[in-house]
């Protein structure tokens, strides 16, 4: 039988539960040689993403940002630790299982858009709709990031955000658990970079798509969950967010 509150005792709400983590990182180093100099990329680092989450990774050219997405995403192998997706042990995997981690689980944006030039906004993301498992129409991945009006344009006769926001659609459109983004708006203006940064946060929050910004503009840290500085090789400190900054609000 459940006791009787005294006076002034006061219930607690129960909490949800946290969100299970997607990716675990453990002791991750990284090491490269270019001519007789040893570099190491990463060292010993330990990293955890959990599903839905969006992260800002901040940090200086050379601190190790870009070689931690590279291995999250199935881009590169550690020299040393381990690497787990959703309880799977990807760091002793074949290149044909990195091939297909990386294609039913994962979608990259970079700085540079990387489209066919050739080929319509539509067609563009279509390349990836036609080999995903359960993939959205191009037509649904590019009304979320809000070119609708824009799919028949080649990339030619649209302006720079918005060639992102295509690569950014192209990225989705298989309905990755994953989204890894390096600098997506280092090449962008500060307008432009707000609308892509808001096609992202549109693409967290709707799909649920746990996401990774790689950045070296500390102002874009208020849109995330949770802040992690890198500084050679190192992850050097973690903050969370009491609540996450609308992209129209961030400051250049």
């Amino acid at each position: 039988m459940a006791r009787p509150l005294m006076a002034g005792q006061m219930t607690q709400e129960p909490q949800d539960p946290p969100p299970p983590v997607l990716l675990q990182a453990r002791g991750l180093t990284r090491n490269y040689r270019t001519g007789a100099v040893a570099v190491q990329a990463l060292r010993a680092v330990d990293f955890d993403l959990s599903r839905g989450e969006l992260v800002v990774l901040l940090g200086a050219s050379g601190s190790g940002k870009s070689t931690l997405l590279n291995i999250l995403g199935g881009l590169d192998r550690p020299d040393a630790g381990t690497l787990r997706h959703d309880g799977h042990e990807l760091t002793g995997a074949s290149d044909r299982a990195l091939t297909l981690y990386r294609r039913d689980h994962v979608g990259f944006v970079f700085q540079f858009y990387n489209l066919v030039p050739s080929l319509t906004a539509r067609e563009n993301v279509a390349l990836i709709t036609d080999i995903a498992a359960d993939p959205m129409t191009p037509e649904e991945a590019l009304a979320m990031v809000g070119l609708a009006p824009r799919m028949d344009h080649f990339p030619a006769e649209l302006s720079g955000g918005e060639q992102q926001r295509v690569a950014i659609a192209r990225a989705i459109a298989k309905r990755p658990a994953l989204l890894l983004c390096d600098e997506p708006t280092g090449a962008l203006d500060s307008a432009t970079g707000r609308t892509v940064l808001q096609a992202l946060a549109t693409v967290n929050r709707d799909l649920g798509t746990a996401t990774v910004i790689i950045t070296h503009n500390a102002g874009i840290a208020g849109v995330a969950d949770r802040v992690v500085t890198m500084a050679d090789g190192r992850i050097l400190r973690e903050s969370r967010n009491a609540t996450r900054l609308d992209p129209a609000e961030v400051s250049w």
